[in-house]
């Protein structure tokens, strides 16, 4: 005889909001999804209702986050009438300004024991999602250009993006400056360098991105 699965009465959300608060209050991840399920009086079937592991929940979570980002964009009126550049601009700005509430644990669970490539793993969900917006980007960049021998191949590109969004966050990470100012400059001049190299007319802003690194590096 099959036990009927009764329906999950704790969500997506709620379970991502207790893991993070335990997380940061305990200063430790939990050691097993039993004891933290008992802890906060639900029923494992619940948790597995939403994520099958502590690392999906961590996966996650940083889908969440980009989830979130694109739903503000989407709430812009004006975001579909932006440039490719300033959509990748805003999107930037607005994922690192959640990243900034969320500071403590996204510190936490990337900055612990491991080093932040050990812990890339978790961020699995983030790089689909990610390179999927950029692709798009990519792909209504190539659009517009009248010849295909000009046109960037959206997977290469897209990738590259990746790579840029993961500088970005190790930049954040280490940013001291009041408001991340400094991170703020980051994303504008690796965003101008980034689409200067896809319409060909690099120079100029890799040697002013070059500069500004080399001032943090030697700060």
């Amino acid at each position: 005889m099959t036990a009927k699965k009764s329906a999950s009465k704790t969500s997506r959300e709620q379970l991502i909001d207790r893991y993070m608060t335990d997380v940061l209050e305990k200063e430790a991840f939990p050691a097993s999804i039993y004891k933290f399920c008992k802890e906060h009086n639900f029923r494992e079937e619940e948790f597995y209702a939403h994520f099958g592991s502590f690392d999906g929940l961590k996966r996650g979570i940083w889908s969440s986050f980009f989830q979130a980002t694109t739903d503000l964009l989407d709430k812009n009126k004006e975001y579909e009438s932006f440039s490719n550049k300033d959509k990748l601009l805003t999107f930037y700005f607005s994922f690192f300004e959640l990243l900034a509430l969320n500071r403590s644990y996204v510190l936490f669970s990337l900055s612990g024991k491991q080093s932040l490539l050990r812990n890339l793993h978790q961020l699995r969900g983030l790089r689909k999602r990610f390179k999927g917006f950029a692709g798009a980007l990519i792909a209504d960049g190539n659009s517009g250009k009248s010849l295909k021998i000009t046109e960037r191949n959206p997977a290469v590109f897209s990738e590259a993006a990746w790579l840029q969004l993961l500088f970005l966050l190790r930049f954040w990470i280490e940013d001291v400056s009041p408001g991340f100012e400094k991170t703020d400059i980051a994303i504008e001049k690796s965003v101008q360098t980034a689409f200067d190299l896809f319409e060909n007319t690099p120079l100029d802003s890799i040697l002013d991105f070059g500069k500004f690194l080399f001032k943090e590096h030697m700060a």
